[in-house]
């Protein structure tokens, strides 16, 4: 063990912040996401998913406001 009792000593370093946007603290925002990142742009989207055929057949009909709402009343006893 030394003999040196020196206490410790902290310092307060400035923020980088010049404005209150969060935004100005990142370089290049594309890169860390965000809302001003590429990903969230609207115009890079792909369309809507349109299923094959065979899908779209395999899938079980909808029930109807009567069925639904039989169900509903069986659920709420």
């Amino acid at each position: 063990m030394s003999d040196n009792k020196e206490e410790q000593s902290f310092n307060i370093l400035p923020h980088p912040a010049k404005t209150n946007n969060p935004s100005d603290l990142n370089s290049e925002p594309a890169a860390h996401g965000g809302l001003q990142s590429a990903g969230a742009n609207a115009y890079t989207a792909k369309g809507p998913h349109v299923p094959s055929a065979d899908i779209a057949n395999s899938l079980e009909q909808p029930k109807s406001r009567e069925e639904l709402k039989a169900e509903a009343e069986k659920l709420n006893k």
